[in-house]
């Protein structure tokens, strides 16, 4: 009896759990907005910073930025906390084992209220059994 009841107890912990895919959404979202949060502490949680981590960001003259991996758990003065919202959409991922890559769209708004909108590519692996993110490529785009 007292093994019928846990795997009765094993069964639904399972079945209630994240899949990687909702594991990795959520944890973008969470990266998205501890950034504008300005939780120092949160943001660097999201990342694992890795010898072969990279971020690009294309800017909109056409130009880009190799920006050092470590802002991401360490950022100057005044970096984060600005402020404003940000929503992700069209999701697109391949996960393969502990390795992750996702696209997303990305539309942000200051506090202000202006908006703009990225396309975003996210590197992600799964380390200790929790997703992080270790690289990422950022690039704007028009809304006509």
């Amino acid at each position: 009896m007292k093994s019928i009841f846990l795997l009765l107890v094993l069964t639904i912990s399972i079945s209630y759990g994240q899949t990687d895919e909702e594991s990795i959404i959520s944890l973008l979202e969470r990266e998205s907005s501890t950034w504008r949060s300005g939780d120092i502490e949160g943001h660097a949680n999201c990342w694992s910073i890795k010898p072969y981590s990279r971020i690009f960001v294309s800017t909109p003259d056409g130009n880009s930025v190799d920006v050092p991996p470590e802002i991401m758990i360490n950022p100057p003065a005044n970096m984060m906390g600005n402020g404003g919202t940000s929503k992700n959409t069209n999701y697109k991922m391949n996960v393969s084992g502990d390795n992750a890559w996702v696209s997303h769209d990305e539309e942000s708004t200051t506090k202000e209220g202006v908006i703009t909108y990225t396309y975003e590519i996210r590197m992600l692996e799964k380390i200790g059994g929790e997703w992080k993110l270790v690289g990422q490529s950022i690039h704007p785009r028009k809304m006509e």
